[in-house]
């Protein structure tokens, strides 16, 4: 027992001088930059469209013992009252992504596609269902039809 109490007592002092925990920061889809990471948001979802695999043909030199399980992906439109994106949900990303569900998407990230920003989260980030938001989804500010083009800048 008292061995407990002590264990108790140093975990209680650790933790007073470990670092707290950050609060979330959520922002808002149209202040979502090409290239940037940690995102916050709280969304609806509009739409989800399921892609269909491509099956890819086994690599010479590649291990055959194990069967490559087949991803499933959808691309979701999701947004909120200022704008809205396309998100790339995968494997069990999926179930969560229902037309009309209001999702918290946490440590999500923008990357690029022909172009293009498409939001998604990987094994870092997470996706949890929360209760039904009052906004309604501005699609007329979809982010992802916007083109970028990566240009390099010399210095002279």
């Amino acid at each position: 027992m008292a061995t407990t109490g002590s264990a108790s007592v140093a975990t209680g002092t650790s933790s007073t001088t470990t670092t707290a925990k950050r609060k979330p920061v959520f922002v808002k889809v149209e202040q979502l930059k090409p290239g940037t990471t940690g995102h916050t948001l709280t969304v609806k979802v509009v739409d989800a469209n399921p892609v269909v695999p491509v099956t890819r043909k086994a690599r010479p030199g590649t291990s055959m013992g194990r069967p490559s399980q087949p991803s499933r992906i959808a691309e979701c439109l999701i947004g909120d009252e200022t704008g809205c994106i396309l998100f790339t949900a995968r494997n069990d990303q999926v179930d969560l992504m229902k037309p009309g569900e209001t999702v918290i998407l946490r440590n999500s990230r923008i990357d690029m596609y022909k172009g293009t920003m498409r939001l998604g989260v990987d094994k870092w980030g997470r996706i949890e269902a929360t209760e039904p938001a009052s906004f309604t989804v501005k699609e007329d500010n979809n982010l992802s039809l916007v083109e970028y083009e990566l240009i390099n800048v010399n210095d002279q």
